[in-house]
């Protein structure tokens, strides 16, 4: 009798199985089809809460958008890499609330980010004018235009253009990986040496905290990436204090 050994998909728990067929599906709709990705954007993109086009559920839609194939690309590669791992440590109803927890609450820190800024913003120009630049600047930026005003251009951009990607979530479950096994080697693209993968998880915490605080103007949600793995850690930290893992403390 002969036996045949599984497939490398078929060793794919089925949570991490799933989201990597739904984004991957939702991705190729959207660049087949001009109509699906304008309907996708229009609802199922994340905007300010303030924005004529924000709608609740969108904390929830926007971790299976992606704003181009290198962003789909990263995204499903680390939950391919490290997510299959984590699921099968922590279980696959486990894994599915971490995930959506994670990529949740990465999007109401970066809502809260956004916040501050607008909060700003708005001080600087008159009540009528805030309040036409938020009703008509979807509109405008729909178009492909914005205002001429930098202060004004600036708002709008903030509280009408959408926020996409699983980045927040895929944080949460490197966060996870460093937790679970934080001496276990990892290998990074060109370096010749493995590095344990506590290390790995806190010099991406740093890289994203400094390109945060610096505000840089790269169109990453870096306090998106942040608050995946900051609220993935604190759910980590309260299963580990009720006994769900047992494994070495993460420092």
């Amino acid at each position: 009798m002969y036996s045949t050994r599984p497939s490398f998909f078929q060793n794919i728990p089925p949570v991490v199985k799933n989201l990597l067929i739904i984004n991957i599906l939702v991705f190729i709709l959207m660049a087949l089809l001009p109509a699906a990705e304008r309907f996708f954007d229009r609802n199922l993109a994340l905007y300010y809460f303030s924005s004529p086009a924000f709608r609740p559920y969108q904390l929830f839609t926007y971790m299976f958008l992606h704003g181009g194939f290198m962003h789909l690309f990263f995204n499903m590669f680390a939950l391919l890499m490290f997510g299959r791992t984590i699921e099968m440590t922590m279980g696959s109803a486990r894994f599915l609330f971490y995930y959506i927890t994670c990529g949740i609450c990465a999007a109401l820190v970066q809502m809260g980010v956004f916040a501050i800024y607008i909060n700003n913003l708005e001080s600087l120009l008159p009540p009528d004018v805030v309040q036409h630049a938020i009703s008509e600047g979807f509109d405008i930026l729909q178009r492909g235009y914005n205002y001429n005003d930098p202060d004004l251009a600036q708002l709008n951009a903030f509280v009408n253009t959408p926020m996409v990607g699983a980045s927040g979530a895929i944080y949460g479950v490197l966060l996870a990986f460093g937790f679970l096994f934080p001496n276990l080697p990892v290998y990074i693209f060109f370096i010749p040496v493995p590095v344990k993968s506590k290390w790995l998880i806190i010099g991406y915490f740093v890289i994203e905290l400094l390109y945060g605080v610096s505000g840089s103007a790269d169109g990453v949600a870096h306090f998106a990436h942040l608050g995946g793995m900051i609220f993935g850690f604190l759910m980590l930290v309260y299963w580990k204090k009720k006994g769900v893992f047992s494994n070495h403390w993460f420092f």
